[in-house]
């Protein structure tokens, strides 16, 4: 299977985007690493076995670019996260608590934490993506949960 670039592109870029934002939390390079993922998608030029392999493979892509944009010399936060949250509309409240919860989580939890509740992917097929054992990926699930509990635990018992 392989769809055309736009195609691909109005199906998969907002997925993209989000995996590179868990990792960046910066809407600046997020939509570099996206540009640079659909690049990627073009020149590789290779088939794929369907739908799932396709978004699995640009979402690898997309953490493992972010990954290294974060990693390199000159990386540096142009847009603090905290303004870009400003620009975010959520349906509830609550929503916005979730992903200013989700993004503040350090990376290791946060990537496998997006992957598996926003992207709905079994804790296997995480763990190909990002290389570590299924019990490597079980164990930042786990450990993100419980920050994540305990970070709108206190959120939400401040605001009564």
């Amino acid at each position: 299977m392989r769809l055309p670039v736009e195609q691909a592109f109005k199906t998969y870029a907002d997925r993209v985007f989000a995996a590179a934002f868990s990792v960046c939390r910066n809407r600046a390079d997020a939509d570099d690493v996206t540009q640079d993922v659909f690049v990627k998608y073009q020149t590789a030029g290779q088939d794929y076995a369907d739908g799932d392999h396709l978004r699995a493979w640009l979402l690898r892509v997309a953490i493992n670019r972010a990954k290294d944009l974060k990693a390199s010399f000159g990386y540096r936060n142009t847009v603090p996260f905290e303004d870009y949250m400003e620009e975010l509309e959520f349906p509830e409240p609550a929503d916005g608590d979730v992903f200013r919860a989700v993004m503040e989580l350090p990376e290791k939890y946060r990537v496998p934490i997006h992957l598996f509740y926003y992207e709905d992917y079994p804790v296997k097929e995480i763990a190909a993506m990002l290389r570590l054992s299924e019990g490597t990926v079980k164990s930042q699930l786990n450990r993100g949960r419980k920050l994540l509990k305990s970070k709108l635990s206190e959120e939400w018992n401040d605001d009564e």
